[in-house]
């Protein structure tokens, strides 16, 4: 009889362990999403294939109007949670902010849909904000000005390491964590990572604008790039390099697929550049200097498909 209720018990513990591990792993973020924030997901009626009714919910996408102290810089489309991270690190990765300006304010109007940025430093951006360049980022990214004014004279460090290891336990970390992607889906999740630890979580409906949102965050919280890595859930584009290289972060992750810009602007900056990272799986098409090879893929097991996302079951979703 013992051994019976032994046995009874066991998939109890089971559970139980897997619950503290699960509550272990999301406390080592320091933020992220909050899919029961009732501002970002709304609940609409349609039909299935089936043409039976169905309820589900949708990520809800509204305008923020973004000012440089009295200066109209332009007006994105976002989920609306972190305004001030986002202003922040979408002027920062613009060259409209410099690492070192003094921030006065950062002044928010939900109601108004606007966000004003104000420094000490004078700024007058006209001429630059003549120059635009849709980049290949969804939700019509744009970048003003010149490319490359910044990212050539980055220099990113060369003793920054990434474990093979590491590699697998944050793809379980970062997609078992609860997600506005998970609830809705029509979304882009971008992390900031630390060796094996997930620390800031930031996700849109544009892949630039949670870029921005994390590095708003490094700056009003003087985080420093030089042992992070970058996780991305979509694709290696040359939007994505050269913000990941301007934001001074040595190595770059996707679970999606590369372009072709995107590898040669790495190669170029010495960014480490790794994509299609499921489970052991993973190619490297720039900086594999600093992967360190910890692990025999061949003794892990593919990965769960609890795990899986739906971009990650398409390389190159976009």
């Amino acid at each position: 009889m013992r051994k019976q209720d032994d046995e009874e018990q066991a998939p109890r513990r089971v559970r139980k362990g897997q619950a503290r591990a699960d509550e272990a792993a999301l406390a080592e973020f320091e933020l992220r999403p909050d899919p029961d924030d009732p501002r970002l997901t709304e609940r609409v009626e349609g039909v299935d294939q089936d043409g039976k009714a169905v309820e589900t919910a949708v990520v809800v996408e509204r305008p923020l109007t973004l000012f440089l102290n009295g200066q109209e810089i332009v007006t994105m489309m976002t989920i609306g949670d972190y305004p001030d991270y986002l202003a922040v690190g979408y002027l920062l990765n613009q060259n409209m902010l410099r690492p070192d300006d003094v921030i006065e304010g950062i002044d928010y109007d939900e109601e108004l849909e606007v966000v004003v940025v104000r420094t000490e430093r004078e700024t007058d951006y006209e001429e630059k904000l003549k120059k635009k360049v849709r980049t290949s980022g969804c939700a019509q990214g744009t970048v003003f000005g010149d490319l490359m004014e910044k990212f050539e004279t980055v220099m990113l460090p060369q003793d920054a390491v990434l474990k093979t290891s590491w590699l697998v336990s944050l793809s379980k970390k970062i997609n078992a964590a609860p997600s506005l992607y998970l609830e809705a889906g029509a979304i882009h999740g971008c992390v900031l990572c630390q060796g094996d630890r997930p620390l800031l979580y930031m996700e849109d409906v544009g892949r630039h604008n949670a870029v921005d949102k994390i590095a708003g965050y490094m700056l009003l919280h003087k985080v420093t790039p030089e042992d992070k890595i970058f996780y991305t859930t979509g694709r290696l584009t040359s939007e994505m390099v050269i913000k990941t290289v301007q934001m001074g972060i040595p190595i770059l992750v996707s679970r999606s697929g590369f372009t072709a810009w995107g590898v040669d602007l790495a190669k170029q900056a010495g960014l480490t550049l790794v994509g299609r990272a499921k489970g052991k799986r993973f190619i490297a098409l720039a900086g594999a200097e600093r992967l360190v090879f910890d692990h025999d893929p061949d003794a892990l097991d593919e990965e769960d498909p609890r795990h899986q996302r739906k971009s990650g079951r398409a390389d190159d979703a976009a």
